[in-house]
C-alpha cells in the first residue's frame, strides 16, 4: 500500500510540481488552502502533510493548530519560501517533524519524505 501525501499550497504550480516529484512513489493528494486540507484530512487517510507556511485566508502554522484539534496525528513537514527564522521556529515549536526552503531540490524533498517514513 503506497503512502499517501497530502500537499497544501496556494500556488498551483507548486502543486503540480511537488506531485511529480512525489507521485512515482507515493499517492499524492492535493489541497491549495488550509481549509481544503482540514477537510481532506477529515476523510481522507493521509500518512504526510507538505504544508506551506504562506497562504491567504489560513496560513500554514493557522492549519497546522487547526490540524492538532482532529482525531488524527500525522506528521507535518513545513514548506517555505520565507526567510523568516520565526516562521520556521513557531512551526517546530509546534510540532513540526521537518521543514523545506522553497525552491527546493526534488532529491531533498524525496530525502526528507523518506526519512519521516523510515520512522
Amino acid at each position: 500500500m503506497q503512502k499517501r501525501i497530502l500537499v497544501v499550497d496556494d500556488d498551483s504550480m507548486n502543486l503540480v510540481r511537488t506531485k511529480m516529484i512525489l507521485g512515482k512513489q507515493y499517492d499524492v493528494v492535493l489541497a491549495e488552502s488550509g481549509e481544503a486540507a482540514l477537510n481532506k484530512l477529515k476523510t481522507e487517510n493521509i500518512d504526510l502533510v507538505l504544508l506551506d507556511i504562506e497562504m491567504p485566508d489560513m496560513n500554514g502554522i493557522e492549519t497546522f493548530e487547526r490540524m492538532k484539534e482532529l482525531p488524527v496525528k500525522v506528521p507535518v513537514i513545513f514548506l517555505t519560501a520565507s526567510g523568516y527564522e520565526d516562521d520556521v521556529m513557531s512551526a517546530i515549536r509546534l510540532g513540526a517533524v521537518n521543514y523545506l526552503k522553497k525552491p527546493f531540490y526534488p532529491e531533498e524533498l524525496m530525502k526528507r519524505v523518506a526519512k519521516e517514513f523510515e520512522k
